[in-house]
């Protein structure tokens, strides 16, 4: 019993607990360290690519690459908050009214006729309504929102433009009293950028392009309020599986109210067109050393997750668990294929 508590798989489970613990008392810094983490890791991919593609024809700083990136985020948020912020609320505001409006005519048609009584037991306009007051609870508090989000890109920027001394640094608890530690903390921070890091990467970057295809789409089909839609869809965006359900309901609601049951077709087509996309091209491009989850994996999680860390939990709860199959050496598909192949 004893060389069980001695051993290094002991230990660096503790050392997990222990990350765990100093988490969850820092935790009314959360919000802070996720957006430091992940502006820090996707401004850092970024940056290296970029870097890497002009270095071709022109030998460029990173740094100033770095700085050059940051100014044009910062100019961007500058940019939404004071000239799109105001519209961005008045078009949520104007779409929730759309859709709690929304009435199905029992005249209409049988199958009108089915649907009225189960949308009028829902009570959409009551849930809506409360959804309105959350919203604009939420927006009171934009300030701490935005003042959170410039911390957090100010301390990434710091961290990409010292990287290399904060490594060097670091280092040094290497050959340290603290060198057990120090190895321990050095493997799962590895293991986080490359689990955590890889999934976030690739939520943000599928949820941008499905944004953008579908208010392409949307705008085609003339749906109003396309800059409330386009945040809705790109947020909803970030939680697999069930974000795009979700979504489907306000869309098919307002296809409805502005062209009838051919438009809920139209968007249904459009909604299998890009998942079809996502799961046949930008999956296997972006998330190839994922383990394949289950759907209903991928939903008990959200469900956890959400419940435990709120509404992070419904973004980083799947790189979470990733991260944590990754600790456990749980196989991935594409490991367990090529195991087979040898």
């Amino acid at each position: 019993m004893g060389s069980f508590f001695r051993s290094h798989g002991f230990k660096r489970f503790m050392i997990l607990v222990g990350i765990a613990i100093a988490l969850y008392l820092m935790r009314s810094m959360i919000n802070l360290i996720l957006l430091t983490f992940i502006i820090t890791y996707l401004m850092n991919r970024l940056s290296m690519k970029l870097t890497s593609t002009i270095r071709k024809y022109v030998r460029l700083n990173e740094k100033l690459i770095i700085v050059t990136l940051y100014l044009l985020f910062v100019a961007g948020i500058v940019g939404v908050v004071y000239k799109y912020l105001p519209l961005l609320s008045q078009q949520i505001t104007q779409l929730f009214n759309l859709i709690s409006a929304f009435n199905l005519n029992p005249n209409d048609n049988e199958i009108t006729r089915y649907l009225a009584p189960t949308f009028e037991k829902i009570e959409l306009g009551k849930y809506l309504e409360q959804g309105v007051n959350i919203i604009f609870e939420n927006i009171t508090n934009i300030g701490k929102v935005i003042m959170q989000v410039l911390i957090a890109v100010i301390l990434s920027l710091f961290i990409l433009l010292d990287k290399k001394r904060i490594i060097e640094f670091t280092m040094k608890f290497k050959d340290s009293k603290l060198a057990p530690l120090y190895n321990e903390l050095q493997y799962f921070s590895k293991i986080f950028t490359r689990s955590f890091g890889k999934v976030i990467e690739a939520q943000f970057i599928i949820a941008a392009v499905n944004c953008i295809l579908s208010v392409i789409a949307l705008s085609i089909l003339g749906f109003p309020h396309l800059i409330a839609l386009g945040m809705m869809i790109f947020v909803l965006g970030l939680i697999p599986v069930a974000g795009v359900i979700v979504s489907m309901i306000p869309l098919c609601i307002i296809a409805y109210s502005i062209g009838g049951f051919m438009y809920i077709v139209y968007v249904l087509v459009i909604v299998a067109v890009l998942h079809a996309v996502e799961a046949y091209f930008l999956n296997p491009k972006l998330m190839s050393a994922k383990t394949d989850l289950p759907i209903f994996y991928t939903f008990m999680i959200i469900l956890f997750s959400e419940h435990f860390l709120g509404v992070w939990g419904l973004i980083i709860g799947i790189p979470l668990f990733m991260f944590l199959l990754d600790v456990l050496g749980v196989t991935s598909t594409e490991d367990m294929k090529a195991k087979s192949i040898e």
